[in-house]
């Protein structure tokens, strides 16, 4: 069984970043993140801005990130019990993730991160 530790963010697709970076911080008044510019906080929970490639669609891929100690281990745990995922897991140089979806379609992320954007 895996042992989902917290929900690291919630991905909010934008077609433009910059014009989301100020409704988030200006109109809304979030909490810029210190370390990333596309991500803000409500409270304990972060938004985090990102612009979906074409087999990202915005309608069909907004994941709440569960962090995991392990994304491998989570993932293969998950797979042994029958939960398709999407793709490959990725590793962006900052973290890794893995997309999977639940019973009614809905797309929800592995995620670990282990380094600030830019540093490994």
């Amino acid at each position: 069984m895996i042992q989902i530790e917290q929900a690291d963010f919630v991905a909010v697709p934008s077609r433009d970043r910059r014009r989301s970076r100020r409704f988030y911080g200006a109109t809304l008044g979030l909490r810029p993140d210190e370390h990333e510019e596309d991500e803000f906080w409500a409270g304990a929970t972060c938004l985090a801005i990102w612009e979906p490639r074409e087999e990202f669609q915005p309608s069909v891929y907004s994941p709440v990130a569960l962090r995991v100690a392990d994304v491998a281990e989570a993932r293969a745990d998950l797979e042994s019990q029958g939960v398709e995922f999407v793709g490959e897991t990725r590793d962006t140089g900052a973290c890794q993730m893995a997309i999977f979806v639940d019973p009614d379609g809905n797309h929800l992320m592995l995620h670990r991160r282990y380094a600030k954007h830019g540093e490994t």
